[in-house]
């Protein structure tokens, strides 16, 4: 009797709302499963698209903003046991979380902490308003998980 090689998942990347596979075809293998390897045209791809978004989420209150980052939690909690047999720890992935409601709670609140009127010499007003920034590319480190959702 003849032994079967495994077929081994192949995640694709996930671009605008889509899934296509790396321009370039590559892949790289990860625990049990293949993940594409995004190229530089990509990762344009990728850039081009969350720019396109950008609009959208800043214009998104503060309180809806705070929504979708808490929605990443209860997803990431929902698929505990997916995470887990993927090498995660439970520790690791009790921390995700646990920054994830973190920053979900601090998203409506942070412009009464860091914004606000600044006291100035003279007839003048100082005002200070965070603003989302723009789009930023990161990539993953060692325990990406965790490292991840660190340098969000």
């Amino acid at each position: 009797m003849s032994e079967r090689l495994a077929v081994l998942k192949t995640y694709k990347l996930y671009v605008g709302g889509k899934f296509p596979r790396s321009e370039s075809g590559r892949t790289y293998r990860v625990q049990d499963s293949n993940v594409a390897r995004a190229s530089r045209k990509d990762v344009r791809d990728a850039v081009k698209a969350a720019r396109a978004a950008c609009a959208g989420w800043a214009g998104a209150t503060a309180y809806n903003r705070g929504q979708v980052l808490y929605r990443v939690a209860e997803v990431l909690e929902g698929r505990r046991a997916q995470f887990t047999a993927l090498g995660s720890s439970e520790s690791e992935l009790d921390d995700a979380i646990d920054r994830w409601v973190w920053y979900a709670g601090w998203a409506d609140k942070l412009a009464q902490v860091v914004g606000g009127a600044n006291p100035v010499a003279g007839p003048y007003f100082n005002l200070s308003a965070p603003e989302p920034t723009g789009v930023v590319g990161i990539v993953a480190p060692a325990s990406p998980l965790l490292g991840l959702t660190s340098v969000i």
